[in-house]
């Protein structure tokens, strides 16, 4: 099993030129959390959180300030094909089909052109996009688009998906269907995720654990169990689970920690 493990974490940010040399922003401050390979951890919390920071420090877009962020023991240097990052734009090529665009990390890795197309069409068949592999990314809907995306991060076989609001585009009945297929992708893959998102609702739907970071700097203010994903991965319908007395006051119960949470921020 693989671990994802931020320890004692914080960011800072330079001052922006022009004004009058502000003091350096602290964006996080002193995060521990781990991610293991059989989790899914959503990442919650209002703007000014640090919740893509967070992710892209993971990525290894950005270095920590202080503080140390490795995989299975071994510091993260920079960006690594064991960490695979899917975005709200799925940042696909347009001039490329959807099949090549999955084919990309094998090309990256020197495969041949006929074994990369296969493992591409496998990957196609996985998400079940079997019959798209020839369509323009252009001519595929906001749903399709995001499975090519995870298609292409799952190419590169990593130990964790970094997942960046990846269904924050999509209308609420795609939406609805992409999270039972990120659910059972993910499962599949055997690969941890750690997820960002603005949604309370996906959070506890698609969330082993739900980590709540309160804002000004990105602190972790609250870790909570919840275990949702199993309901659905056993076949329950996503709205049954919804609908559920137990889904709805920890609901209740999230949006009054991030409320409260901010309340406390503006009055310190």
């Amino acid at each position: 099993m693989s671990i994802l493990t931020f320890r004692n974490v914080s960011l800072r940010y330079p001052p922006r030129a022009g004004r009058g040399g502000a003091a350096e922003k602290l964006v996080l401050d002193g995060i521990n959390l781990q991610v293991a390979s059989d989790e899914l951890v959503a990442i919650i919390g209002r703007s000014g959180s640090g919740k893509t920071s967070l992710l892209n420090l993971a990525a290894g877009f950005l270095e920590p300030t202080s503080g140390s962020i490795t995989v299975d023991g071994v510091p993260i240097k920079g960006p690594n094909a064991d960490r695979a990052v899917v975005f709200q734009d799925d940042a696909l090529y347009p001039w490329l089909d959807a099949r090549d665009n999955i084919a990309l990390p094998f090309k990256l890795k020197g495969v041949p052109l006929a074994e990369r197309r296969e493992k591409a069409q496998q990957l196609l068949e996985r998400v079940g996009l079997a019959d798209a592999g020839d369509r323009r990314i252009w001519e595929l809907s906001g749903g399709m688009r995001q499975r090519v995306g995870i298609a292409r991060a799952l190419a590169a076989e990593p130990r964790f998906l970094l997942l960046d609001e990846p269904l924050g585009a999509l209308d609420a009945l795609t939406r609805t269907r992409m999270q039972a297929f990120l659910l059972r992708i993910k499962a599949e893959s055997g690969a941890g995720a750690l997820l960002i998102t603005h949604s309370i609702e996906e959070a506890l739907l698609l969330g082993t654990r739900v980590v709540v970071l309160s804002p000004n700097p990105g602190r972790l203010t609250a870790e909570i169990e919840a275990g949702f994903n199993a309901e659905v991965l056993n076949g329950t319908p996503v709205a049954t689970v919804k609908a559920s007395p137990l889904f709805k006051r920890m609901h209740a119960g999230l949006n009054g920690l991030i409320q409260s949470t901010t309340d406390e921020e503006l009055a310190a």
